[in-house]
């Protein structure tokens, strides 16, 4: 591993033969003597003497102050590239979602078709996370980014042909979902050669996801102010250009680097099935990618349900926007306070404590309380998943290099596909039981399956495996290859 610290110059010198003596030359006045020793500069206190023709090293007291937080994540250029084109396609995506769901209501008629183009975009995250998951590691990442977008820019200018079936628009939509869990995998682990795998990485990481709340709060704003000026197909013609914008800006602001690995042999479906077992198959991996997956399976309850609840308790529907969007505002805040403020060791330390509470707040509901004090409980559960932070660079460590790729496709899949199972698990709950009830049990099942997680994730934590189970992993780690 390279040292940011240099080891000391030699300074020793070996003494020469002196020079043949050369004629006089006359003395200029004013001018040193010749062969004068000139005296040596005055150094400020704690910079040390180097040898000629070597800068002297400033100490950090006279250094100008290197940004730090998510200012040094900024001062990347690549990461600035990767971020503007994160919010053109991210922006797009929820635009699009919004439009689409209008015009297929408008063609059909049907609420349960509309409501379709939702659940779609979760779906076949599944397959496309799974089964092309190998792209991320077999092809260079810069064109893989490029070519997801494209690919994702052409099947929405299909949806724009007026010709265009119903069937043909949920079918393009499902297959720009099954696009998105590569592009998603492939930039986060491309983020890895863009920042590293240290403290940069996981606030790059934590801006995007920042930006992902973000965009559930100002997208669907926005696409409601798109479609009172425009019709639907003219939103979706926005999203278009946004994937294209996004498209370019990786192609020029991105840097052209080789693929993870190269092709084996085998065939694409064949390589990312294998990368899913390796990645399954490893135990503290799997542990991590859980801990990633199982919290918001259950936070998701009280969302899929914001509106029978905020029935249930008699507040005015524009009280609903109050309900959807309080988890994401205490996401958000929590997560640039702890980026922020926490340095990467007290990340690390928050991560299992933090998880371990974070689905409390939701108990609460137990009692059906008022729209305040749900309010105040969602948002402490939003703010429950800063725990991620610091399990980010946890997973970066635990990951060989060469899966890095198709572990982070999986992780993006499962993420929102457990999402997507978890919303539907409690709409069937809420058809037997009371909302507030289902959210309650929802708080108190997700809190013991996370403290089961927390148990399993400190058991493979690095020096507590056994001597067997390490020497397993490094093998599946070489083999993989």
């Amino acid at each position: 591993m390279p040292n940011d610290r240099s080891a000391p110059a030699d300074t020793s010198r070996t003494p020469t033969a002196p020079d043949a003596v050369a004629p006089a030359a006359p003395v200029v006045p004013g001018a040193p003597a010749p062969d004068a020793v000139t005296p040596a500069p005055v150094l400020p206190p704690g910079v040390a003497a180097v040898p000629e023709g070597v800068a002297p090293a400033v100490p950090d007291a006279l250094a100008p102050a290197a940004p730090r937080g998510y200012r040094a994540v900024f001062a990347v250029a690549e990461f600035r590239a990767v971020f503007a084109a994160h919010l053109f396609s991210l922006l797009g995506v929820v635009v699009s979602e919004l439009a689409l769901t209008v015009l297929v209501y408008d063609l059909t008629g049907s609420p349960l078709l509309s409501a379709l183009t939702f659940a779609l975009g979760l779906l076949p995250y599944l397959i496309g996370g799974t089964l092309f998951a190998g792209v991320a590691d077999r092809y260079p990442a810069r064109r893989v980014l490029v070519v997801c977008d494209l690919l994702c820019a052409a099947c929405v200018a299909v949806m724009l042909v007026p010709a265009t079936p119903v069937a043909g628009l949920l079918a393009l939509r499902c297959l720009v979902a099954a696009i998105a869990p590569v592009f998603t995998g492939t930039r986060m682990a491309a983020l890895t050669d863009i920042l590293g795998e240290g403290d940069l990485y996981v606030l790059g990481r934590s801006l995007l996801r920042i930006v992902s709340q973000s965009a559930m709060l100002i997208g669907f704003g926005a696409g409601g102010v798109l479609l009172t000026v425009l019709s639907p197909r003219g939103a979706i013609t926005v999203t278009a250009v946004t994937f294209l914008a996004s498209a370019a800006l990786l192609r020029f602001g991105t840097r052209a680097r080789p693929a993870r690995s190269g092709d084996g042999g085998g065939t694409l479906l064949k390589e990312s099935l294998a990368g899913a077992r390796l990645i399954l198959g490893d135990r503290r991996v799997r542990a991590l990618m859980l801990l990633f997956w199982v919290p918001p399976m259950f936070v998701v309850a009280p969302e899929a349900l914001a509106a029978p609840y905020a029935d249930a308790i008699g507040v005015p529907s524009a009280a609903l926007g109050l309900l959807l969007c309080s988890m994401a505002v205490g996401h958000i805040g929590a997560e640039l306070f702890v980026g922020s403020a926490l340095s990467p060791r007290d990340r690390s330390r928050i991560v299992l404590p933090v998880a371990a509470v974070g689905l409390l707040p939701l108990v609460v509901y137990a009692v059906r309380p008022g729209l305040p004090l749900a309010v105040a409980a969602l948002a402490l559960a939003g703010a429950g998943a800063a725990y991620v932070i610091g399990l980010d660079q946890w997973f970066v460590d635990a990951v060989p290099e060469e899966l890095r790729g198709r572990a982070m496709t999986l992780l993006t899949a499962g993420l929102m596909t457990v999402q997507g199972l978890g919303m539907a698990l409690a709409g069937l709950a809420a058809e037997f039981f009371p909302v507030h009830q289902v959210v309650a049990g929802s708080g108190i099942l997700g809190t013991v399956c996370t403290l089961l997680l927390v148990a399993e994730v400190r058991a493979t934590a690095p020096g507590r495996m056994s001597d067997t189970e390490g020497r397993d992993r490094a093998d599946r780690h070489v083999t993989s290859g």
